[in-house]
């Protein structure tokens, strides 16, 4: 079944958040500390991701364009307003926090080669051994990321499970379509682009910082964009 790993993926994502919230009845002391802990811990893995680009040039532009773009549509108010909503339907504050989880534990399920990869490997082959030891890793992290952030969390297996699922089906298209040059460049630079953005959650949650990281997202749409344009350029000057 070529989207067993993508439903798998996704329902480690619900179990992860459900067990995380029945968690997050401790005390606020430990909880700011805990914050901080998972915001370093998330600081580093950003900083992992972003050091992987081989053309940082279009990081830096992707990530420009990006903010730019994001900040003309006013995604992080929109977001922020949706996830207001959500949380005062679902018996929250109503804060808006539910925009915060949601974005961030996106961000960190969706950016990245296991991701690509995976969907690639079940649609291609149907074998789903990468996406099930990333559901594995996605359920701990959601359920890290819930019993800190609050249960928006779970409304990111949505996207990923939308993200894979479509790269999956279309699998064999992609492969026939697109070089793995071009693949690879894309994956390498888009993971990088997304540690970035990562990175600066992590400074958000350890209350360092408060970037818009939402209005960075469409940065990366923008890669992709540069990484054609780039394989388009070369053709054209063989």
């Amino acid at each position: 079944m070529v989207l067993l790993g993508t439903i798998i993926n996704g329902l480690s994502i619900i179990a992860g958040s459900f067990i995380g919230r029945l968690l997050n009845r401790i005390p606020d002391r430990i909880k700011g500390t805990v914050m901080h802990a998972i915001g370093l811990a998330v600081m580093v893995l950003g900083l992992e991701m972003g050091l992987k680009s081989e053309q940082y040039i279009i990081v830096i532009l992707s990530l420009v364009f990006g903010a730019v773009i994001g900040e003309l549509l006013r995604l992080e108010e929109y977001l922020n307003a949706l996830g207001a909503w959500l949380e005062r339907k679902f018996g929250g504050n109503g804060q808006g926090s539910v925009a915060e989880a949601f974005i961030t534990a996106t961000l960190v399920f969706v950016i990245g080669a296991m991701a690509i990869l995976g969907a690639l490997d079940s649609g291609i082959r149907g074998d789903n051994t990468v996406l099930y030891t990333k559901s594995v890793l996605d359920g701990f992290t959601a359920l890290i990321l819930s019993s800190t952030l609050g249960f928006g969390v779970i409304f990111s297996a949505v996207p990923v499970v939308l993200y894979e699922g479509a790269i999956a089906l279309f699998a064999k298209q992609i492969n026939h379509l697109i070089p793995s040059s071009v693949l690879n460049a894309f994956i390498t630079e888009m993971t990088a682009t997304g540690g970035i953005m990562i990175f600066a959650i992590g400074l958000n949650i350890a209350g360092l910082a408060k970037f818009r990281v939402a209005n960075f997202l469409p940065g990366i749409f923008v890669v992709v964009v540069f990484i054609a344009l780039l394989h388009i350029y070369h053709t054209i000057a063989a």
